[in-house]
């Protein structure tokens, strides 16, 4: 990482060559709301990737199969160029409803892996540690993102380098015009789990659009198409 003293940010990577990204959706939010932030993913994207070249991004969470607005947020997120991964919740006997994604995001790291040259992982979860160690014994740097008081020191220690979001919260955070744009939702709790909550209902539209998902036809004039243009794909050799 260096830093750029040219502008107002001090937050710049150097070379990170092809990078993939993995995002513990319940962790982060449980993370940026102790912190009251409210995450824009898009710039969140692209901080994590940096100069590199985007091979995946994957945004894990558990789901409500009942909860429209939660199934319009994850629909914005596909056409914005996440990979969603998700399981449906369960009840436990005290009431709590979890899923359980720490096995496929492992999983999915270790697939992956040789196919990245640099993997960030944006989770606190000590539970990562193992999988953090086994990905960089292939040869892959990994790096982890979180805000660090809701982050295990274990991992900090494991990873090659840490990326405080804390630090960086002014980078990655929506303003007042991106919430007015794109209604990307908040959420409120159910349980353990959350459930997007959509901050403008549009009575002509479904909550995908009011999330500030854009329909495919619209790909075309969606100012976030140069992203999409540095994604590669993972059947390529290079």
């Amino acid at each position: 990482m260096q830093f750029d003293t040219t502008t107002s940010s001090s937050w710049k990577f150097g070379h990170r060559g092809r990078v993939a990204v993995f995002i513990d959706g319940n962790n982060l939010f449980h993370a940026a709301r102790f912190h009251t932030i409210d995450i824009d993913y898009n710039k969140l994207l692209r901080v994590l990737l940096g100069d590199g070249r985007l091979l995946r991004a994957f945004f894990y969470t558990g789901v409500d199969a009942g909860a429209e607005r939660q199934q319009g947020f994850l629909l914005w997120m596909r056409r914005n160029g996440f990979r969603v991964v998700h399981k449906e919740l369960k009840t436990f006997y005290d009431g709590t409803r979890k899923a359980n994604l720490d096995v496929e995001i492992a999983v999915d790291m270790l697939s992956l892996a040789g196919r990245y040259d640099t993997a960030v992982l944006v989770s606190g979860d000590e539970d990562f540690v193992y999988a953090v160690n086994a990905v960089a014994y292939k040869g892959c740097r990994v790096e982890v993102a979180g805000f660090r008081s809701n982050t295990a020191p274990r991992l900090i220690d494991v990873a090659d380098f840490f990326i405080d979001l804390g630090d960086i919260a002014e980078l990655i955070k929506k303003d007042v015009n991106q919430i007015e744009e794109y209604d990307v939702p908040g959420y409120i709790g159910a349980g353990d789990v959350p459930v997007p909550q959509v901050l403008r209902d549009e009575p002509n539209g479904t909550d995908a659009d009011a999330a500030g998902g854009s329909r495919p036809d619209d790909f075309d004039n969606d100012p976030r198409r140069d992203l999409r243009s540095r994604f590669i794909r993972v059947t390529d050799e290079r």
